[in-house]
């Protein structure tokens, strides 16, 4: 190649070549990573929900077995109970949701 003008055309045409290589590397790699942390994501946001679930499932059994001998023997005293109770795993929920939100930052 004698001609410079010829030479920093293909020199340019490398570069560009290059250049847009590994862009779509970079791209890919990206890409890939969001994928792999939406995923991560909502596998957590599963697992967190199936424990809740299974924690409100165990909790409604254990009052449904203690509030039906209760229920039936002060009436409207166990209402006010029942209530209180619910306002208690409510606190507790908040606080394991707030736990969870922290530990995610």
């Amino acid at each position: 190649m004698t001609n410079p003008l010829v030479q920093a055309f293909f020199v340019g045409r490398a570069v560009a070549e290059v250049i847009n290589e590994r862009l779509e590397v970079a791209l890919t790699d990206a890409l890939s990573e969001f994928g792999k942390f939406d995923a991560e994501a909502r596998e957590q946001l599963r697992q967190f929900t199936e424990e809740v679930i299974t924690r409100a499932n165990r909790a409604a059994e254990a009052s449904g077995t203690t509030t039906g001998t209760t229920t039936s023997a002060t009436g409207s005293l166990d209402l006010q109970a029942e209530i209180d109770e619910l306002r208690a795993e409510i606190a507790l929920l908040r606080t394991e949701l707030q736990k969870y939100r922290n530990s995610s930052l």
